[in-house]
């Protein structure tokens, strides 16, 4: 089959992205589209992408405004109906915040869409900008989002078959789009081996450092309990972040794939504070590596962190909330401990990459090959 790819963007590296690589080895002679492509954003990762053959939207091929996207969204219709298919057996998008499902193919060409996420800032979820509080963004912004609401509606039609990425995500696609769809968790790098232990001399997070993650409650838990914490990534609110740290708290901004081990092997637990993750690759990478999370019960998170078995779920986005769980996760014995961490383990083994392959694969082969019969 003539195969391609679709996906939103490739100026960042998160877990959407993941998807798309992981998706370019299941199929590795496709071809991959997308609206702005550059490279040296994508820091030590662009080496994933090296040797992929990527046709960036006209758009993206503009000086300036493919470094300052965010304020042309109204263009985003124009963007991806741009884009020819014709030659294509079948169509795979990767689709999040910029709509790359939106894409138009003709019969007998095929169309699946992996859904991320409807668009967070059309449907009144948490954006990593809070441009609400600016009255000309937030005049613009409401024009704007009215019609591109009414196109993401319309276009979500397009696609011949829906992925969610999650139950969460399927529960959103049907009361956004009204439309039924499978769900296929994302693939999550789990080690093959693990020593379970416990102990650790540090609390985890790895996130970017938006808005929408809430890595300020995780601060403030840890200024208030006086525990060490490190926090790995990077993001536009870094130095608001640095400026309400205490001394416990260390940065350690992007690190490589390879550096993640030690940090995850030596740590007591994963802390997580985002709302309305719609999955949370993050958490599941650290459940990999033995690691409890203790994460706030929203999104797509409590599918997999069940309190108490293989993980901690606290039930308010306050940093009160969090400090009393983790009062709750420091008295546990060492026996308890264990037990927890291993079945932190078992659970991250669902998400393997295998898992996502054949799942895929098998969904290829049963709806496209019927569709194109």
């Amino acid at each position: 089959m003539r195969i391609a790819l679709v996906h939103d963007q490739l100026c960042e590296f998160g877990g959407s992205e993941r998807v798309l690589v992981a998706l370019k080895n299941i199929f590795p002679s496709s071809d991959v589209f997308t609206l702005v492509y550059n490279p040296d954003s994508l820091g030590s990762h662009k080496s994933q992408v090296k040797g992929w053959k990527i046709k960036q939207s006209w758009f993206g091929k503009i000086p300036l405004l493919n470094r300052y996207y965010s304020p042309f969204r109204f263009l985003t219709p124009l963007i991806w109906e741009g884009f020819n298919f014709s030659k294509y057996d079948l169509v795979i998008s990767s689709s999040g915040s910029w709509m790359s499902k939106g894409i138009k193919t003709e019969k007998p060409t095929i169309h699946i869409s992996y859904i991320h996420h409807p668009p967070r800032y059309l449907y009144g979820y948490e954006t990593a900008i809070e441009w609400q509080k600016y009255l000309i963004v937030r005049i613009y912004a409401y024009i704007v989002n009215h019609f591109l609401r009414i196109w993401d509606f319309k276009s979500s039609s397009r696609p011949d078959y829906l992925i969610a990425n999650s139950i969460e995500t399927q529960k959103r696609i049907e009361k956004f789009y009204r439309r039924n769809s499978f769900v296929i968790y994302p693939p999550v790098e789990i080690p093959q081996k693990i020593n379970i232990k416990s102990g650790g001399k540090y609390f985890l997070t790895v996130s970017r450092l938006a808005r929408a993650k809430h890595i300020d409650i995780i601060i403030k838990a840890a200024n208030k309990m006086k525990f060490n914490l490190k926090i790995i990534g990077t993001g536009r609110d870094e130095d608001y972040l640095k400026s309400i740290a205490g001394e416990t708290v260390e940065f350690l901004g992007n690190v490589r794939d390879d550096e993640f081990k030690k940090y995850y092997q030596n740590a007591k637990a994963f802390l997580f504070a985002s709302r309305d993750e719609e999955f949370g690759i993050a958490v599941v990478e650290a459940m990999g590596y033995g690691l409890p999370a203790i994460a706030y019960r929203s999104g797509g998170v409590p599918e997999y962190v069940k309190d108490g078995v293989n993980g901690f779920l606290f039930d308010k986005l306050d940093e009160n909330s969090l400090t009393d769980k983790i009062r709750q996760f420091n008295k546990m014995n060492e026996k308890i401990l264990v037990k927890i961490r291993k079945n932190a383990r078992k659970t991250s083994e669902e998400f393997i990459i295998s898992n996502f392959k054949k799942n895929i694969l098998s969904f290829v082969k049963t709806h496209a090959g019927t569709a194109r019969g």
